[in-house]
């Protein structure tokens, strides 16, 4: 069940909006640690579950809760073939499409401008 970051009782940050279609995003626990690629419609609401340890038994684990990539698509069905796609990437290849948008690993869920 997907959740809004104002039923979980998180804010969205100052001037976030969010565009229609869907997200393909990637969360870590740290600069070049272990890494989740992901699909959402609400990439907010999603970033909060993984946050609170509710977004999947993985992301949990590993304690995956920094947002490192977003990537939005139109269409949600294109956003689900990406996420499909880069899920068959090897490590090297997804750290390096981390790093073209985000060098730093910084988390981006504060700055998502949509």
């Amino acid at each position: 069940m997907l959740v809004t970051p104002a039923q979980a009782g998180v804010p969205l940050p100052a001037g976030v909006t969010l565009e229609k279609g869907g997200y393909v995003y990637i969360m870590a626990d740290r600069y070049r640690g272990a890494l989740y690629i992901g699909v959402t419609a609400d990439i907010a609401a999603r970033t909060v579950q993984h946050r609170a340890g509710k977004g999947g038994s993985f992301t949990a684990r590993y304690d995956l809760t920094r947002l490192v990539s977003v990537e939005h698509h139109d269409d949600i069905e294109d956003a689900i073939a990406r996420e499909k796609a880069m899920k068959k990437w090897n490590r090297a290849w997804k750290i390096r499409r981390i790093e073209e948008q985000n060098p730093d690993w910084d988390d981006l869920f504060e700055t998502l401008n949509m």
